[in-house]
């Protein structure tokens, strides 16, 4: 893989989760307790054998630089031509910041080139799944065509007005892609899914270079793969469709984008389920991350509530450095968190540093870093109530709390 240079896109606003991107860029935000969303993207390439990596970073990037610097630099050498290399935009070629997915590459030209790489990957740095990209890159290589795109069968229903879908011919060869449709294109011989775009390509470097170059002549260059750069090239040369399906990782092809509060809740919920969605427990494929120094998880065995309906066994992440003396049920847990006795935490994520008080209620919630909900205190027991106090509803119900709340208990 020494002739591969991955560019791991991580300069996305992520407006859609708000609140909790208010202070951090979207792959910095936690997951499953003990992660960063971009802990996926970066421990693929590990396991992948991809150790020449730039990271392109713009909104809000201190926490993600850190995290990246802090928990990712021990797997690169240098002295082996390993690099792990984080670039905000550099103005190199305009006074921008980086406009779209194709120009945040483009900005980063004179770093492709110097590489002396054969390929390039293109990876979304806010996605979570396990995938390895030998398989892919073998994929591409083989179809001797210039670029490649990874995508996903999904059920037309669930693609619907959800996914970008990408239109193929028998051979695999990619003849148009859609944005969003309400009616997706099946795939040939398969009338009941479609493929998804996954937003991962393969480019051989030198045509990618010589594309984007020639885009940015143009009067109205266009700023994205997606939109702009990959349908330029459709019809004129043979772009192939790669099909995810898991293989090489010990899972199947689970993919999430977790770019809403109500897709990333509920892909932290698949974890807890049985099987869970994204096995993190499986050696096959390990996620890797920054692992701060903190004790076990202490967990007091409770009593469930008297009020509580019996649905038998439910699965809890606990970060190191939790103790919990409540009840907690569905939930994820992250590091240094306190649950009092008598609170109730159910269905539920808690980021780093929360405290729940004694005999306080957090229901169906998502609590970032350092929320202090005061005994007695409620939150996602009633969404008027969590809306008059300033706190975020998704339209899945889902109630989101800003960093360093306090919660008051009753008056």
């Amino acid at each position: 893989m020494s002739d591969v240079l991955t560019i791991l896109l991580a300069g996305g606003k992520g407006t859609r989760l708000e609140p909790l991107t208010r202070d951090r860029a979207k792959p910095a935000v936690p997951f499953a307790g003990m992660y960063r969303i971009v802990d996926f993207a970066l421990s693929n390439c590990i396991n992948s054998r991809l150790f020449n990596i730039l990271v392109l970073t713009q909104y809000k990037s201190l926490s993600l630089e850190h995290h990246v610097t802090q928990g990712w630099s021990r797997f690169f050498h240098p002295e082996f031509r390993q690099s792990l290399t984080i670039a905000p935009p550099q103005q190199r070629v305009t006074e921008d910041w980086y406009l779209g997915t194709a120009n945040a590459v483009y900005q980063n030209l004179y770093s492709v080139e110097r590489s002396g790489a054969e390929y390039v990957l293109v990876l979304a740095a806010d996605h979570v799944y396990k995938m390895d990209y030998r398989r892919l890159l073998t994929f591409h290589r083989e179809h001797g065509g210039p670029a490649t795109m990874a995508t996903l069968r999904v059920p037309l229903a669930e693609a619907a007005g959800q996914f970008g879908v990408v239109e193929v011919d028998p051979d695999a060869r990619v003849t148009g892609f859609q944005e969003k449709p309400e009616v997706p294109t099946p795939v040939p011989g398969d009338n009941e899914n479609c493929l998804a775009s996954l937003g991962i390509y393969v480019f051989t470097a030198r045509f990618l270079i010589d594309e984007l170059r020639k885009n940015a002549e143009c009067a109205d260059p266009g700023h994205d793969f997606g939109h702009h750069i990959l349908p330029q090239i459709m019809g004129r040369e043979p772009i192939r469709a790669f099909t995810f399906s898991g293989r090489g990782t010990g899972a199947h092809g689970y993919w999430r984008d977790v770019g809403t509060v109500d897709a990333y809740y509920q892909a932290n919920m698949d974890l807890l389920a049985d099987p869970p969605g994204l096995d993190l427990y499986d050696r096959t494929w390990p996620i890797y991350s920054f692992q701060p120094g903190s004790p076990p998880p202490r967990v007091a065995v409770v009593p469930e509530p008297p009020d509580r309906p019996s649905t038998g066994a439910r699965h809890n992440i606990f970060a190191n450095g939790a103790v919990s003396a409540g009840w907690v049920r569905g939930s994820v847990i992250g590091f240094d968190c306190r649950i009092g006795a008598g609170a109730v935490v159910e269905d539920s994520i808690l980021f780093d540093r929360v405290m729940v008080g004694p005999g306080a209620e957090v229901r169906r919630a998502i609590l970032d870093k350092g929320v202090q909900v005061l005994p007695g205190g409620r939150v996602g027991c009633d969404a008027d109530e969590d809306r008059s106090r300033g706190f975020g509803v998704s339209e899945g119900g889902v109630t989101c709390v800003a960093k360093d709340t306090i919660v008051n208990g009753p008056t």
